[in-house]
């Protein structure tokens, strides 16, 4: 498998599928031949802790970013592993399990273990807005009696007398006796005066009511990030 320094340096991390294209994991290392072509690759599959398994790359290809190799997933994480991040280049007895793992005619050389591109992982932080519900304090209805002063008026009826003088004349004379003496006369009189009554009567209902609104509440805080500095020679920076 021909690859430009900048696939070989891409192929760190890249996924890796199997011939079917189910994902096996990632390539965590690659060995190259004493061309300087890279052969192996190891896969962290996940389920080998510390260890990573081994996938030639005879009949390899790159796809959309990924690496697929000619063999189902079982073959690739069954194949012997290496410790991540080991330093070491394969030997000979690491060689010849793999080569008959893989049904392979071995090299006569070993692979060489090629360094990975050097990286560094900027994070940074980003705000996670929400809100939550809280108590906001309780709206309540509380009735109580207070007095206050009313004035009005109401109509009123009494009886008034009044003393009304008729005269005598010879015309009825004759129907009324003349007494001399003490003598009295009653009349009723009648008069009303104010009443006053009280009673009860509901007059108007009062309850709460309550709506939900929105409105935009400003929040202001602060996030950290991260930045990467390059400090490379200037004899070794690229033209552009």
């Amino acid at each position: 498998m021909r690859l430009t320094e900048q696939q070989i340096r891409s192929l760190y991390g890249q996924d890796v599928q199997d011939r079917s294209g189910a994902k096996i994991g990632s390539v965590g290392q690659v060995w190259a031949d004493a061309a300087g072509e890279p052969t192996w690759v190891s896969v962290k599959t996940g389920v080998m802790g510390h260890h990573e398994s081994m996938a030639p790359l005879a009949g390899a290809g790159m796809a959309e970013g990924r690496l697929k190799v000619p063999y189902d997933k079982a073959t690739v994480r069954s194949a012997p592993s290496v410790e991540s991040g080991t330093e070491q280049p394969l030997d000979a007895d690491q060689l010849a399990q793999l080569y008959r793992h893989y049904q392979l005619q071995q090299q006569e050389r070993p692979p060489q273990r090629m360094p990975g591109s050097p990286e560094l992982t900027r994070s940074e932080e980003r705000l996670r807005v929400g809100t939550e519900s809280e108590p906001a304090g309780a709206a309540r209805l509380r009735k109580h009696v207070v007095t206050e002063d009313v004035h009005t008026t109401v109509p009123v009826e009494h009886d008034e007398v009044s003393v009304v003088r008729e005269p005598i004349t010879a015309a009825n004379r004759g129907d009324i006796r003349a007494d001399i003496g003490d003598e009295q006369r009653e009349m009723e009189l009648r008069a009303e005066r104010p009443v006053v009554g009280k009673e009860q009567v509901p007059v108007e209902r009062v309850r709460l009511t309550k709506d939900e609104v929105v409105e935009e509440q400003p929040i202001d805080a602060q996030v950290r990030r991260e930045l990467v500095d390059a400090d490379v020679p200037e004899r070794a920076r690229r033209r552009r």
